[in-house]
């Protein structure tokens, strides 16, 4: 788990952990990304607060969310 600053909201930060990890290629392109469980058992985070993070990455186009399936890292990566 990380040590949360307190002056930014907790779902920006856990999103700037994956986008991180996205960017460093530790999460390849069309692979898997931490599901919401996931996210809540990693960082302490309510489920509420692990969508918004999925939320804000596909905004961003760094994932893509398959029904049923899970969500995976984009193909092409924005830059």
């Amino acid at each position: 788990m990380i040590e949360f600053a307190p002056d930014i909201p907790r779902w920006r930060q856990v999103a700037d952990v994956i986008r991180q990890r996205i960017h460093d290629g530790t999460y390849q392109p069309r692979t898997r990304v931490p599901s919401v469980l996931q996210l809540t058992e990693e960082f302490g985070i309510a489920s509420v607060t692990a969508h918004k993070v999925h939320r804000a990455l596909r905004a961003e186009g760094l994932i893509y969310t398959e029904p049923g399936m899970g969500s995976f890292v984009s193909k092409d990566l924005p830059k």
